[in-house]
Order: structure tokens, then C-alpha cells, then sequence
């Protein structure tokens, strides 16, 4: 009997033992977390190298033109009416570059410039600027016949003043018999010639004007008189 319990219970820590060590097998589950940790760090690492190489292209920046005075449509940028001016790169952009100002001033705006703003290609061409069906009418203007401080980009109304000698047909007079007949609504300023503060020309105001093609002629004739008078209006949105 007692030869029997021993061989049972050597059978039995046996047995034991061999649980013991089927116990132990799923042990394999965690030798695979060092892998998984691995790869957390490397997923980590790829992601802060992409976020440092988006940081470093945004921080690649041009140094550009910026136009620093207001440029009239028609006319070129100049060295005193432009400054250089740092921006983000932007391919989808056409900036005018700063080394590219040389070859700025040798074309014309298509539209005013507004002081501030950043120049681009497509502002700029090689002809004069001017939009279909507009040109450019010069006037010399005495005291009284234009608003003070006027200046390039300004919007102004023309009229024909005079006597009733002179009076066309169709308009209508003012009191004391003087004429006030409109001659173009909305003409934009492109050029007013001043020295030292004060009109030149013997006391006369150079201006130039930007008026449509069907204007040319009533307002050249008006000028050629001397009855030309400018009032300052609100820029119109076109």
C-alpha cells in the first residue's frame, strides 16, 4: 500500500508538473509587447519628423515687392513707390520677386495699386494699362476749376462752365446765366503734376484723366477754352 501512494503521489506531482508547465506557455503573448512599444516610438518618431520638415517649409520665406505709394492704373512702379517685403513662399502665387524689380518698372499697372499692396505678375503689362474703350485726356486747370488736395486715383465729375456765348446745345444754365453742363460723369485722376506744394505752369494745374473713348471729344473742346471745372465724387466701384 504504501509503495502505491508513493507511486500515486509521484504520478500526481507529476501530473502537477506538467499543468505547471502548459501554464506557462502563453508566456509568448507578452515577449511581443517590446515589438508593439517598438513600433509605438517609431510611429512617434515618423510623425514629429513630418511635422518638423511642414514647420520648416512654412518658414521658407521671399523677399518680395510691395508697392509703398499709390500707382496710378497706366503708370510704372518706381524705386520711391515700391519697398521689399518678406512673405511665406507660395508656388500657386506669382509674387514679384525683389531681385525682379529692375524689370518691374518697365511695365505698366492695369489698375491703380493701392498703397500696402503686395505685387504680383498679373497686376502689371507691357502695354499702357488702360482698360478697352478708356483714354487719357490732359487738362490744365486754374485755381477754382479743381478741388484742393486732389491727387492721382481720385474720382471726379467734369463739367463745361461758361457764359451763355458759349453755352452748347442741350444744356441748361445756372444763375446769373453762367453754364454747368456735365461732361463726364466719372473720370478717374491719373496724374496731377505739383512742385513744392504749389501748381506749376504759370499758375496752372497739369492733370490727366482717364475718361471713355466717347468723351474724348466734348471735353478736349471744353479744355482747349479753358471752361473745364472738376468736382471731387466718391470713387465708383467699377
Amino acid at each position: 500500500m504504501k509503495v502505491q501512494e508513493r507511486a500515486g503521489g509521484a504520478s500526481h506531482r507529476g501530473s502537477g508538473s506538467a499543468q505547471g508547465v502548459g501554464e506557462r506557455l502563453p508566456s509568448t503573448g507578452r515577449e511581443r509587447k517590446p515589438a508593439l512599444a517598438a513600433l509605438a516610438v517609431l510611429l512617434i518618431l515618423v510623425g514629429a519628423l513630418g511635422a518638423t520638415v511642414l514647420v520648416l517649409r512654412a518658414g521658407e520665406r521671399i523677399e518680395v515687392v510691395r508697392i509703398s505709394q499709390d500707382v496710378p492704373a497706366g503708370k510704372s512702379v518706381t524705386d520711391a513707390t515700391m519697398t521689399s517685403v518678406m512673405v511665406a513662399d507660395d508656388p500657386a502665387v506669382h509674387y514679384v520677386k525683389w531681385e525682379q524689380r529692375g524689370a518691374l518698372t518697365k511695365l505698366q499697372a492695369k489698375t491703380t495699386l493701392v498703397k500696402g499692396t503686395i505685387a504680383i505678375g498679373e497686376m502689371f503689362s507691357e502695354g499702357k494699362g488702360l482698360p478697352d474703350g478708356k483714354a487719357y485726356v490732359g487738362l490744365s486747370l486754374k485755381d477754382g476749376q479743381y478741388p484742393a488736395g486732389l491727387k492721382a486715383g481720385d474720382h471726379v465729375s467734369a463739367y463745361r462752365v461758361g457764359s451763355d456765348s458759349a453755352k452748347p446745345s442741350g444744356s441748361s444754365a445756372g444763375a446769373g446765366g453762367d453754364t454747368n453742363t456735365l461732361l463726364v460723369r466719372d473720370a478717374r485722376v491719373n496724374d496731377v503734376i505739383v512742385g513744392d506744394g504749389k501748381s506749376i505752369s504759370s499758375g496752372s494745374l497739369p492733370v490727366t484723366v482717364m475718361v471713355a473713348a466717347n468723351e474724348i471729344a466734348p471735353l478736349t473742346q471744353a479744355a482747349a477754352a479753358g471752361q473745364v471745372a472738376l468736382v471731387l465724387i466718391p470713387s465708383s466701384s467699377g
